[in-house]
């Protein structure tokens, strides 16, 4: 059964497992940075979420609650974490599209982010981290 490691890939006698790093962001990186990350994931995208009460930006995982579940573990509670998307090659690289982000508790009832106050936040901590 030979087994091969490259660019966050494990194959392992033709079954490809894809290996992500979850990561929270303590420095700033550029989007552009980001794009092998999207590359070995979903081929154009990187997922992320964001807390807005703790300013915690986490990214590289396979689904929004992935992240989600990782922050909660750390302290960050359901109702402040928002899921996003980045597309390093686009120019309106921010997305705000995830099943997390639907709370009927907080009147949202859409994948994206309805409140614009909310959004605004979220889309000004995500920044602080990421920078085109």
């Amino acid at each position: 059964m030979p087994t091969v490691f490259r660019n966050g890939i494990l194959e392992v006698d033709r079954l490809l497992i894809i290996c992500t790093i979850m990561r929270i962001l303590k420095d700033k990186t550029r989007v552009s940075d980001l794009k092998p990350l999207a590359e070995k994931m979903f081929g154009n995208l990187v997922k992320g979420v964001v807390d807005i009460e703790r300013e915690l930006v986490m990214i590289d995982g396979e689904l929004h609650s992935d992240l989600a579940e990782k922050l909660a573990e750390g302290g960050s509670r359901g109702m402040n974490l928002w899921g996003f998307n980045i597309f390093p090659e686009v120019e309106d690289w921010l997305e705000f599209d995830s099943m997390v982000n639907i709370k009927p508790l907080q009147s949202n009832r859409t994948r994206g982010i309805d409140d614009a106050g909310t959004r605004e936040k979220a889309e000004e901590i995500i920044k602080k981290f990421i920078i085109r």
